[in-house]
């Protein structure tokens, strides 16, 4: 058997043994791997259906019809590339470099697949993507507390006694490291607004409404240190601004964060003694944070840690490998044009965007708002190449599709942002299309440059990128994984300490302190979109059908409309309209529904982001506010 490893946007990225035998493929769990364990979640097991699957793209389209109506015409990729190659040199030669932009995400996080196209974008100096579709205000939050987004090694966890999951339903999106914290027998609460898999699987739930996670933290710090339950000399020694902290604190009134929240005052202050005497450890969610409270929530979460005595009490991130020699930023002449990634629409609509370059990425299924983005695609003169393994709902909107291949058909690595393991993958089989490293060197050549970092093999870029960072390509290739050495950490802070008055916060134009806002819309009900368990964001809804496009809403809400469970129903806002089934259930609260994000348009007809909100949180780096999302809903 050979070493894969699972590429997904997904915290495990699990170490996966494989073999190609009689024509399938065949996958099992590393035993081996510390966090894989040897067994994989339900969407790793349906691999070899993926890789396996009818509708992988085998030849090059070019469009043959109207933007959107599907009518392509197959092709060969010697005419693909070098219709790509004239129209990005047209492009380039008429309105200039940084009217390209190279469109990409975290859909494949192999290093070499995700990062080495870029390699050809900074060597044309072309506009480039300023991340903020995911965990970016969270990103920024925990920087104004910690200098860092980097939190804990979770293999820690077997020497912790309490893990908060907050905002993630763990159970279905880090099951390895929800089943590592059983290992240990640490035990489990959940904070959230919905009542999850991971919540009915805890030891307690905490259920918050929306928006009012600043509250509950600063209400539960505000007991931690009027009780004297935090660790004295830790504060002392490391935390800046503690004493400031104390005083705005005290300012705050428990029956006010009990009315918010939601949660009793006696629950507030059992959070808080237990917190602190089993100095408890968070697992800080992406979901909630992509709201306009996000960032500010994460900044009060990110509080409670330091207060029982850790130096890095939390997992969010954990970027653990230096990987910017695989994409190659060193090529640029020119200073780099960032566009927001949660603004791409406005910028095609502003004329600032002529080619668009997409890869690892389906945004005409995850970008909010996507009736202006299927409106701004259509009216305007701007020329989309996307490379994919399946016909996608972008590929549907493209001027060019060009086939990719999987993970199985290619060398690469990854790491993880859960753990601090990099694993390696090795092809297995060979069916369709090719990796972005392949199709860059082809678009290189066709385009006539000579530069020999746009020709390098995967092979030597991932030994360099190992050898950057200290690791061993022989150790790699025996075992499959090699583990990351933490080396010592250091709070990169304005002071050098764990700021709970952030300096850096106060630059931003922001309060020194976690502020709560209360924020409401034009309609009625907030809507969630948290990922359904069989898909990561649109990714397998085509190949494993595993899709629940229905309205979940509380019954109190349901029974005010006249709805009944299975009831046809329209949801609608300023945004959009869909219409899909209504489900009635108690793990929703009232004044809130929730829908499974991202489903492939083309199948369903619609998905969850014709209602979502494409605001975003400009001191929190343009982060997406999805969750900030109000609608109304009608029987039909």
């Amino acid at each position: 058997m050979q070493f894969s490893v699972c590429m997904r946007d997904c915290y495990d990225t699990c170490s996966i043994l494989s073999e190609f035998k009689d024509g399938r493929l065949r996958v099992k769990g590393n035993p081996e791997h510390p966090i894989t364990a040897g067994f994989l979640c339900p969407k790793g097991a349906l691999l070899p259906k993926w890789f396996h699957a009818d509708d992988r793209l085998k030849r090059p389209l070019v469009r043959a019809g109207e933007r959107g109506s599907g009518e392509f015409r197959e092709t060969d990729w010697d005419e693909a590339i070098g219709l790509v190659a004239e129209k990005l040199r047209e492009t380039i030669e008429e309105y200039g470099s940084e009217s390209v932009l190279v469109y990409q995400y975290a859909g494949d996080r192999g290093v070499v697949n995700y990062a080495f196209p870029l390699r050809l974008f900074h060597h044309l100096n072309t506009a480039m993507l300023d991340y903020g579709i995911c965990d970016r205000a969270g990103q920024e939050a925990l920087r104004d507390v910690y200098g860092t987004a980097i939190g804990m090694d979770p293999e820690d966890l077997k020497n912790q006694r309490l893990i908060v999951y907050w905002g993630i339903n763990a159970f279905w999106t880090n099951l390895h490291g929800f089943a590592l914290a059983k290992r240990h027998d640490l035990e489990i609460w959940t904070v959230d607004v919905v009542r999850t898999e991971t919540a009915k699987r805890s030891h307690r739930f905490f259920r918050i409404r929306p928006d009012t996670d600043v509250l509950f933290a600063l209400g539960v710090a505000k007991v931690i240190i009027e009780e004297g339950l935090y660790d004295e000399a830790f504060v002392r020694e490391n935390v800046y601004g503690f004493e400031e902290f104390k005083n705005y604190v005290k300012t705050l009134s428990l029956d006010y964060v009990g009315r918010e929240t939601g949660i009793s005052i006696g629950e507030i202050e059992t959070f808080a003694r237990e917190f602190a005497d089993k100095r408890g450890v968070i697992h800080i969610g992406y979901g909630f944070q992509r709201s306009l409270a996000g960032g500010e929530a994460v900044r009060a979460i990110a509080i409670l840690p330091a207060l029982v005595g850790h130096r890095f009490g939390f997992i969010y991130d954990m970027k653990t490998i230096d990987k910017s020699y695989a994409e190659g930023a060193f090529l640029r002449t020119k200073p780099t044009k960032r566009i927001p990634q949660m603004k791409l629409a406005e910028y095609i609509e502003r004329g600032e965007i002529k080619f668009l370059y997409i890869y690892n990425s389906n945004p005409l299924a995850s970008l909010p708002n996507q009736n202006r983005l299927r409106n701004a695609l259509l009216e305007n003169d701007v020329f989309v190449v996307t490379h994919d393994i399946f016909l996608t709902d972008t590929a549907l909107y493209s001027d060019v599709v060009l086939p990719a291949n999987t993970f199985f058909e290619r060398l690469d690595i990854a790491d993880s942002y859960y753990h601090r393991y990099v694993a390696l993958n090795e092809p297995v089989a060979r069916l369709y299309g090719k990796s972005n490293s392949e199709v860059t060197r082809l678009l290189a050549k066709a385009l006539g440059i000579n530069n020999p970092y746009l020709y390098e093999s995967d092979e030597d870029v991932i030994k360099k990128v190992l050898e950057i960072n200290g690791l061993s390509w022989e150790e790699l290739k025996k075992n499959g994984f090699v583990k990351v050495p933490e080396k010592p950490r250091k709070w990169e802070t304005p002071s050098g300490k764990i700021e709970f008055y952030s300096r850096r916060a106060v630059e931003r134009g922001l309060s020194p302190f976690p502020k709560y806002e209360k924020f409401e819309g034009r309609y009625p009900l907030r809507l969630l979109t948290p990922t359904h368990r069989m898909t990561i964001t649109s990714q397998y809804h085509n190949t494993y059908g595993m899709a629940d496009p229905s309205l979940y809403i509380n019954p109190a809400d349901a029974n005010e409309r006249e709805i009944k469970d299975g009831d046809a129903v329209e949801v609608f806002n300023d945004y959009g309209r869909i219409r899909t089934r209504a489900r009635l259930s108690d793990d929703v609260p009232p004044g809130v529904v929730l829908l499974y994000k991202a489903f492939w348009v083309k199948l369903l007809g619609w998905n969850a982001n014709f209602l979502t909100a494409d605001e975003t949180v400009k001191k929190y780096g343009n982060a997406s506010a999805y969750h900030s999302t109000w609608i109304d809903v009608k029987r039909v």
